[in-house]
C-alpha cells in the first residue's frame, strides 16, 4: 500500500529533472499524476513510461487560462486534487547587475514566480472546495542565501519562499497546507543551463557537473532529483499533516556553512597569514 494511494497530484514542470523525479515517486506511491509542461513530446513520453496512473497536459504556466484549464482537467479526470507541485522553472542568467538583461529578468520572473502564483491560486480554489490539499512550491537555496544563483533567479525564488509562507497562513485553517522545498546543487538540465554549458553537456548524467557539485556540499556528493522527490513525497503525504508554511531545505548541509575540508583549508590559510615567520626565515 502506497502512502499516496487514492490521491491526485498535478506536477507543473513535471517532464524533466526534479519534476520528473517527483512524478515518478508519486506514481510509485500510488497517486494519479497529471504532468504539465509546454514540451509535448517529452511530456507524452514520460506519461507513457509511467503508465496508466499518469497523463500529460500541455501547459504554459505563465498563462492563467492554461493553468486554470490544467487544474480543471485534473479535477474532471479524477474528481479531486490533493497535491499541486509548482516546479516549472528556467535558469535565469548569470552576470553583473550593470549588465542585467531586463527581458530575461521579466521572463524568469514570469515562469519562476508568476507560474507558482497562478498554480497556487487555481489549486487552492479546488482544494478549498474539498477542504483539504497540499501545495508544494519549488524554492532554492539561492532564494535564502546570496551568491548561489543569478540575480533574476535568486530574486524570484526568494519571492516564492515568502509567498508560500503567506499563503500558508490563510489556507492552513481551511485544511490546505502550503510548503516549499529549497534544493541545493542538484544535477539537472536547468542547473547546467544556468552555467551556460554547451547543449551536448546539458543532462542529468553530466559527470563534471556532478563532481563540481560534490565539492559544494558537506555531504560530499551532488544532489539528485530523487532527493527532492523524497521530500515532496513527505509533504504530499498525510505524514506531513502538521507541516505548513515551511521551507524544507534539501541541500546536503550547504547553507549551514562550509564543508569541513573547506573550513579547514580556510583556517589553515588564515593561520599562515597571521603567524609570524620563524627566526632567520
Amino acid at each position: 500500500m502506497g502512502v499516496l494511494d487514492g490521491k491526485v497530484a498535478v506536477v507543473a514542470g513535471g517532464t524533466s529533472g526534479i519534476g520528473a523525479g517527483i512524478a515518478e515517486r508519486f506514481v510509485e506511491a500510488g497517486a494519479s499524476v497529471v504532468l504539465a509542461s509546454p514540451v509535448v513530446e517529452e511530456g507524452e513520453a514520460l506519461a507513457a513510461r509511467l503508465g496508466d496512473k499518469a497523463r500529460f497536459h500541455r501547459t504554459d504556466v505563465t498563462e492563467e487560462a492554461e493553468v486554470s484549464a490544467l487544474v480543471a482537467a485534473a479535477v474532471a479526470a479524477y474528481g479531486r486534487l490533493d497535491c499541486m507541485v509548482n516546479n516549472a522553472g528556467i535558469a535565469g542568467r548569470f552576470g553583473g547587475i550593470a549588465g542585467l538583461d531586463l527581458a530575461q529578468y521579466e521572463r524568469t520572473l514570469a515562469v519562476v514566480l508568476k507560474g507558482v502564483v497562478l498554480g497556487t491560486k487555481h489549486a487552492a480554489a479546488a482544494m478549498l472546495r474539498q477542504g483539504s490539499g497540499s501545495i508544494i512550491n519549488t524554492g532554492s537555496v539561492a532564494g535564502s542565501r546570496a551568491g548561489y544563483g543569478p540575480y533574476d533567479y535568486s530574486a524570484a525564488k526568494a519571492a516564492v519562499i515568502h509567498f508560500t509562507r503567506c499563503v500558508a497562513m490563510e489556507l492552513g485553517e481551511k485544511g490546505v497546507r502550503a510548503n516549499s522545498i529549497s534544493p541545493g546543487g542538484i544535477v539537472t538540465p536547468i542547473f547546467a543551463k544556468a552555467l551556460q554549458l554547451p547543449p551536448e553537456q546539458v543532462g542529468q548524467s553530466f559527470a563534471p557537473l556532478e563532481a563540481a557539485l560534490a565539492r559544494w556540499h558537506p555531504i560530499p556528493r551532488a544532489g539528485r532529483p530523487d532527493d527532492i522527490a523524497g521530500a515532496a513525497l513527505f509533504l504530499a503525504s498525510d505524514a506531513a499533516s502538521f507541516v505548513n508554511g515551511h521551507d524544507l531545505v534539501v541541500d546536503g548541509g550547504l547553507v549551514a556553512g562550509r564543508s569541513w575540508p573547506q573550513q579547514r583549508a580556510a583556517t589553515e590559510e588564515l593561520v599562515r597569514a597571521l603567524r609570524p615567520p620563524p627566526p632567520g626565515a
